[in-house]
């Protein structure tokens, strides 16, 4: 699968695609953002159909906001895009994998990754992972819609 893709085989895609996980009436599906190079899972989003549209069309990663209701460019506030090099369905259709180039850190709280921590032997949650960008200073008070 070639990224970006003309308009009719991004719609071919979507018409195979279970939009059948659901947040506040809106179908989705799960996507899955990992790095192309390393392999590392970056973060872990939801998708509607625009979402999809706009990702398989322009070759940078879309997510549908459940918080905010409304379907984002990852970057576009952080300047930390996701140019996404292949796509991948999973067997029931229902979950993607935007295998991607990272620019800067995909995660909101400064980080490459939002997989960050680990769960520790006493059941804390340890950080593994250097921040990568300062989130205060890229996202200011936008941050506490995130």
């Amino acid at each position: 699968m070639s990224i970006p893709m003309d308009e009719e085989a991004a719609r071919r895609v979507i018409e195979r695609l279970n939009f059948r996980h659901e947040v506040n009436g809106e179908p989705l599906v799960v996507a899955v953002a990992q790095d192309a190079d390393e392999g590392k899972v970056l973060m872990v989003a939801y998708a509607n159909e625009e979402a999809v549209f706009k990702t398989l069309t322009t070759g940078k990663a879309h997510y549908w906001s459940t918080s905010r209701e409304e379907v984002w460019c990852k970057g576009e506030t952080s300047g930390h895009v996701q140019r996404v090099k292949e796509v991948r369905v999973d067997c029931d259709a229902d979950a993607i994998l935007y295998l991607v180039r990272q620019e800067g850190g995909a995660c909101h709280k400064g980080y490459r990754t939002c997989f960050y921590r680990r769960v520790s032997p006493d059941g804390d949650l340890e950080i593994v992972e250097e921040k990568v960008f300062d989130p205060e200073s890229v996202y200011g008070s936008k941050l506490e819609n995130r």
